[in-house]
């Protein structure tokens, strides 16, 4: 859910069935950084949404009142960050990326390399500022090197 929608891993705790709209593929995240209260939708992959109601009963709990109120992961946050670097340690992937900040990160980084429009990355990652938001399209090393090599190659 981390590296599909770009949320924190709080937002993400947070998640309800009745958050996860499965008809539309959206998830309704409640940006918990803010004082007053902002629900922004994220659309899901298909496949990933198919895995995520297979995985929770998503439609069987909908239809529950208090099934559809509990949260998905009854850990936290630390027990989640903890299920992250240990699934980040087994994929190989080490160093700063290798935590839920760091999915947060590239989600936002390949939302730019994507050419997805800077309003629509700011709205996925809950931002107030577009100032905020830019920090992803600033970006470094492999990144900047895959970017570079796209410019080159239109001139060629």
């Amino acid at each position: 859910m981390l590296q599909w929608t770009g949320a924190r891993i709080s937002e993400v705790l947070a998640l309800t069935p009745a958050a996860i709209n499965v008809e539309s593929g959206v998830a309704s995240i409640l940006t918990l950084k803010r004082r007053k209260r902002v629900v922004r939708q994220v659309p899901l992959p298909p496949q990933f949404l198919r895995e995520l109601n297979r995985a929770f009963r998503l439609r069987i709990a909908q239809r529950d009142p208090q099934l559809a109120t509990l949260r998905l992961w009854c850990f936290s946050r630390s027990t989640a960050s903890r299920y992250v670097k240990a699934v980040m340690a087994a994929a190989g992937i080490t160093g700063l990326p290798a935590m839920p900040k760091g999915l947060r990160h590239g989600f936002g980084v390949a939302a730019f390399q994507s050419n997805v429009p800077p309003h629509l990355v700011q709205r996925r990652l809950g931002h107030t500022s577009l100032r905020t938001t830019a920090i992803y399209a600033e970006v470094v090393g492999p990144e900047e090197r895959s970017i570079a090599k796209r410019m080159w190659s239109r001139k060629a």
